[in-house]
């Protein structure tokens, strides 16, 4: 069973960056697709961007596409995601999880661990 860690979140301003990491342990992480979610008060998780086991394949959530770039390096068993050019409408916790297959997923029922989460906040 895989251990996920986040890390990275903090308080930023709109237009600025942060780098989340998802460290991993307890698992053959490189046997994972991975994929980060996020979830505002009072609302659902939402789906952030996915990357296949061997990092080959990636996938954004529409909103994210060309400010967030999902990677990772499976010789250090962590997951990263680059968000730029952040709004005060991404501000939320921030959920790494993994997946028993080659393939990532859009939705939270398609993983089968979860990290406790990182917040991020972007004020105006």
């Amino acid at each position: 069973q895989v251990r996920l860690v986040e890390s990275g979140g903090g308080m930023v301003q709109a237009g600025g960056s942060l780098r989340l990491s998802c460290a991993a342990s307890g698992g053959t992480f490189s046997s994972y697709a991975m994929g980060w979610f996020r979830q505002a008060p009072g609302k659902e998780r939402e789906f952030v961007a996915a990357i296949s086991r061997t990092g080959g394949f990636t996938n954004y959530a529409d909103s994210m596409k060309g400010r967030f770039t999902i990677s990772r390096d499976n010789a250090k068993n962590t997951m990263y995601l680059q968000m730029n050019s952040l709004k005060p409408e991404d501000t939320a916790g921030y959920f790494c999880a993994a997946r028993d297959s080659s393939w990532p997923a859009g939705s939270p029922n398609d993983y089968d661990y979860w990290g406790q989460g990182t917040q991020v906040s972007v004020s105006s």
